[in-house]
């Protein structure tokens, strides 16, 4: 597909944004008085980050990278939207965090940012809207230090091959082809008034493994989880704190996963 879809992503994504940023599901008061919107998945592998320079791509509307700033990191933070961006300097005014963030889609960044960083960031619902991942894993390497390391948390695939309802396997897990459809709603509230297309892609495990490692790249950990630290699927049920699995599935299949790599 040409560059459409990321006009119609953009519009999607701008849209959504509206809805988010009021959400209790994102709870954007409280974040403002302080604490973090990352995970423990995430936590648990970023370590100290203080001093670094990070860059974190698909950022929304800037909840991570002002949660890495407070860390005590140099954050630069990407997204697509124009208006998550916009929301995420104001948010980051508000929190009294210098975050740098820059509007473009992430294959363009390389012709808008010039800078190398201690560790790129990703997570949670970003590489199925990207369609190559090949391209994606150079952006990565492009903007890595010697030495510098890759964090990406998020969902797993065989998420996606299930029905809304994760009552069958609708969708085959290694379907290659563009995915459109009609999004209805959104995560944050399934009755938002929102009526647009999406185009997004599923990418297996092992697309995703062999685009670092073409790139050069060392898998230095990759882990599976069989849960969501986000109550953003149906038929849900709460085993923990920030912790959701499906129902009636409960630990039989994974929910999300991690892939720490490092650039030699």
């Amino acid at each position: 597909m040409d560059r459409n879809y990321i006009d119609i992503n953009r519009k999607l994504w701008n849209a959504r944004t509206l809805i988010h940023f009021d959400s209790d599901f994102y709870g954007v008061k409280d974040f403002i008085e302080g604490g973090s919107s990352l995970q423990n998945i995430e936590l648990e592998r970023l370590g100290n980050i203080k001093g670094k320079k990070v860059l974190h791509l698909q950022c929304h509307f800037g909840q991570d990278s002002i949660s890495l700033s407070r860390m005590g990191a140099k954050v630069t933070a990407v997204d697509l939207s124009d208006e998550a961006i916009k929301r995420a300097e104001q948010l980051a005014k508000d929190c009294g965090q210098d975050v740098r963030f820059i509007c473009c889609d992430l294959y363009d960044l390389p012709n808008q940012l010039y800078d190398s960083f201690d560790l790129v960031f990703t997570s949670y619902g970003v590489i199925g809207w990207l369609p190559d991942l090949n391209r994606w894993a150079a952006v990565v390497s492009h903007f890595l230090k010697p030495r510098g390391q890759l964090l990406l948390v998020e969902f797993h695939p065989f998420v996606w091959a299930f029905d809304p309802d994760f009552t069958h396997i609708q969708y085959d897990y290694f379907n290659r082809e563009t995915i459109v459809e009609t999004e209805t709603g959104t995560y944050t509230d399934r009755q938002a008034p929102i009526e647009l297309q999406s185009v997004c892609w599923n990418h297996p495990t092992s697309e995703l493994l062999n685009s670092l490692i073409k790139e050069g790249l060392t898998i230095t950990a990759f882990d599976e989880f069989d849960y969501s630290p986000y109550n953003c699927f149906n038929k849900t049920v709460a085993c923990g704190e920030n912790k959701y699995r499906i129902e009636h599935l409960g630990n039989k299949i994974p929910m999300v996963f991690a892939v720490s790599a490092s650039k030699s």
